[in-house]
C-alpha cells in the first residue's frame, strides 16, 4: 500500500512524521522532551487531570471501592494509556512501512491484589501482571506483521516505562 495523494496512510501525516525524524537527526537534543499533567482532587475519590489545553480527564473509583463510579479509575486509565500508546505505535510504524490497517483493537487487562492498597498487608500495591492482546486486520504478510509487533513493543514509551523500574520522586509542599 502506498500513501494517498495528500501524503497520508492510515490517516497518519507521513510528512509530519518525516519532518520530526529529520529534525531530530539534525539536532539530536530535540528528542529530549518533558511531558506534564496536573491533577486536582474534586472530592471523595474523584479527581481530574489537566493536560495541555484539553478538557479535564476525570477519575473515580467503582462503587465497590468506595467511589461513585462516574469515571474510570487510575489503574483503568493506566491500562488505557498503554493501549493508546500501542495504537499510536501501530499507526506510525505501519504507515511508515506502507502497511494499511483495516482495523486495530487492543484488549488489555491486569491483576492487582488489593491487600497492600488497603493496608491489610505489606507488599506490592500495583499490577502484578498486565496482558495485552492485539487484534490487527491488514493485508500484510505474516513476517511483516511479526516485525510490526516487535517494533511497536520495543518502542512504546508507556510500555517501556511499565516494563522497567524507573525512579518516581513524590514530594510535598
Amino acid at each position: 500500500m502506498t500513501a494517498t495523494s495528500d501524503g497520508q496512510l492510515n490517516q497518519v501525516n507521513l510528512g509530519a512524521v518525516g519532518a520530526l525524524v529529520g529534525a531530530i537527526q539534525e539536532r539530536p537534543s530535540a528528542a529530549e522532551t518533558t511531558w506534564s499533567a496536573e491533577v486536582r482532587w474534586t472530592g471523595a475519590f474523584r479527581s481530574e487531570a489537566a493536560v495541555r489545553g484539553f478538557a479535564p480527564i476525570t477519575s473515580d473509583e467503582p462503587a465497590a471501592l468506595g467511589g461513585t463510579d462516574r469515571a474510570p479509575n487510575p489503574v483503568e486509565q493506566l491500562l488505557s494509556s498503554l493501549g493508546n500508546c500501542l495504537a499510536v505505535g501501530y499507526a506510525a510504524n505501519a504507515s511508515v512501512a506502507g502497511v494499511e490497517i483495516r482495523e486495530l483493537r487492543i484488549a488489555l487487562d491486569g491483576d492487582i491484589d488489593l491487600h497492600a492498597f488497603l493496608g491489610l498487608a505489606d507488599g506490592h500495591a500495583g499490577f502484578s501482571a498486565i496482558r495485552v492482546v492485539v487484534h490487527l486486520d491488514t493485508d500484510a504478510d505474516e513476517a511483516t506483521v511479526a516485525e510490526l509487533h516487535r517494533k511497536v513493543a520495543a518502542t512504546s514509551p508507556v510500555g517501556q516505562t511499565l516494563s522497567k523500574a524507573i525512579p518516581v520522586e513524590i514530594t510535598h509542599q
